[in-house]
């Protein structure tokens, strides 16, 4: 397995679409809002292997003291293989001296960002207003 990273926002929509339904994530369902959405993060990182869109990440920060990680998705056919890991590891180094690094997890993802170095923030509880159903 090769697979290469990239910070390019010039990724196909088509491709971005298929790694979010194969996720069954319901954002999948607003194409070009989702497409726009990705494109403006301030940081989009992408994993490839050859001209297949594997995995993807994104950051949304003011861009000197708070970064939120809201999206990180790999290919259901490659989970397992470290692909999340490298997004997530490309992430903290560009991050790393931020005051505060933020996501919210659920269910088998947990596991997974706490071995990233994540820890649950204190008593505080997420809250949102949600359109998706896959949580």
């Amino acid at each position: 397995m090769n697979i290469t990273l990239s910070e390019s926002t010039e990724i196909p929509q088509e491709q971005i679409i298929e790694l979010y339904k194969a996720n069954k994530w319901s954002s999948a369902d607003k194409p070009d809002v989702l497409y726009k959405a990705l494109t403006n993060s301030h940081t989009l990182i992408s994993a490839w292997e050859g001209e297949k869109l594997v995995g993807i990440g994104n950051a949304i920060s003011d861009g000197y003291l708070v970064v939120y990680y809201p999206h990180l998705l790999v290919h259901p056919d490659h989970q397992g293989k470290g692909i999340g890991k490298l997004i997530m590891e490309k992430m903290y180094q560009k991050y790393k001296s931020f005051h505060m690094q933020m996501l919210t997890s659920d269910g088998e993802a947990v596991h997974f960002y706490k071995k990233m170095g994540f820890t649950k923030a204190g008593n505080t509880t997420p809250m949102w207003i949600y359109e998706g159903n896959e949580h």
